[in-house]
């Protein structure tokens, strides 16, 4: 098999991305090697043996394992590094085990604000509950670079997939991230962004265009669930992507329901003035 590639990103920074290409992943679940003299592994990905070997032929002296959570393309890597390597792990849980990597064990639960300080660089922990609700978020300061993992892709807008997804938290994780000193944005799927204020402000309007779509089906048929709805939400989309946006769909109902926009019985959401 072709050994995968390594990319230097940044002085900091390198990128190898892994052989898990979808239709969820994109091209492949990007790792991320930051510092040279005491490395820091972001993502070791899927458990992958090639992709470990890679990660480990591009570095010989990592120090830790981050994970920005714990969804099954990102964080079972981690049981085949440590296999390899005497390194502590961290990261955050989640109470749901729906669509988890169970695996994942780390040594210590990291706290948002926290800082991560290494000999040539520090990083930032900030907490971006949404896509899951243990998900991190890790900011370079010295490069100005954020790893969103999950919370922002390149070339797909995010799956809020409830239990564990949660869209108004969502939102509120991307406003979140306007409040800091950053300039680029190094995805967990996908290459590296620009302008990561505007790449928020880009999809949380994006979001509250679908919200709106949302409403306007409901109310057109006073009652509905994912399954009667999607195909006018989603109008724009591939119907073989309706199993996929019918996880958002959801996610944005439980929004409007928690913001008491509409109201839920059963199994069925309800426009408000239909009752």
């Amino acid at each position: 098999m072709q050994a995968e590639k390594v990319v230097q990103i940044s002085p900091l920074i390198r990128r190898i991305t892994a052989g898990n290409g979808s239709v969820f992943t994109g091209p492949g679940t990007n790792t991320y090697l930051v510092g040279n003299d005491e490395v820091t592994v972001i993502d070791p990905g899927p458990a992958m043996s090639e992709h470990i070997d890679a990660i480990l032929s591009a570095a010989k002296n990592i120090k830790q394992i981050l994970v920005t959570h714990t969804h099954p393309d990102h964080s079972p890597g981690v049981r085949l590094l440590k296999e390899k390597l005497d390194i502590p792990a961290y990261g955050m849980l989640t109470s749901s085990s729906k669509n988890q990597d169970t695996t994942f064990n780390p040594q210590r639960i990291l706290e948002d604000g926290e800082l991560i300080k290494e000999q040539d660089y520090c990083l930032e922990v900030v907490h971006t509950p949404g896509h899951a609700s243990n998900h991190l978020c890790f900011i370079l300061k010295e490069e100005k670079f954020i790893f969103t993992g999950d919370h922002i892709m390149n070339g797909s807008t995010v799956v809020i997939g409830p239990p564990d997804g949660n869209m108004k938290q969502y939102l509120e994780s991307l406003e979140k991230l306007k409040d800091y000193d950053i300039e680029k944005i190094a995805p967990g799927h996908g290459e590296v962004l620009e302008s990561p204020h505007q790449v928020a402000d880009w999809i949380i309007n994006h979001r509250l265009e679908r919200e709106k779509k949302v409403f306007s089906a409901l109310k057109a048929v006073s009652r509905g669930t994912p399954d009667s709805l999607v195909e006018k939400v989603y109008d724009d989309v591939d119907a073989s992507l309706f199993p996929i946006a019918k996880a958002s769909l959801l996610a944005h109902l439980i929004k409007l329901e928690e913001d008491e926009i509409i109201t839920k019985d059963g199994e069925e959401y309800i426009w408000n003035d239909a009752i």
